[in-house]
């Protein structure tokens, strides 16, 4: 089963989606949108990804810039603003089989498959 923390109105989710889907994967989505993960299950995606919380949010989004961008935060402190403001959370994930991939650019997703 391959996840997709999907959100359909951006380009580079549904592009992912249908490489996915091209590559007959057995695909599960989540509209992270709407089915927030949890702290626990995001601090597990971005262990994953190998990357820091920071890396992972949106920092173009309005409530970034208005609410936390001049701010020092911890990772603790980063991945609970994604869980509170999901629309901080850079989009989309693909998980599969333990491995995560941040699909910009879509065809990332594929050292996963």
């Amino acid at each position: 089963m391959t996840t997709i923390y999907h959100n359909p109105r951006c380009s580079k989710s549904r592009e992912t989606l249908a490489l996915l889907e091209e590559k007959q994967e057995d695909v599960k989505i989540v509209k992270y949108l709407e089915d927030i993960p949890s702290e626990k299950e995001l601090s597990e995606i971005i262990k994953k990804l190998a990357i820091k919380p920071i890396e992972l949010i949106r920092k173009n989004e309005a409530i970034w810039k208005e609410k936390y961008k001049d701010k020092t935060m911890s990772d603790a402190e980063l991945i609970s603003a994604m869980v509170k403001n999901p629309k901080l959370i850079e989009r989309p994930i693909v998980l599969k089989n333990g491995k995560a991939a941040l699909g910009r650019p879509p065809e990332n997703v594929l050292t996963i498959l």
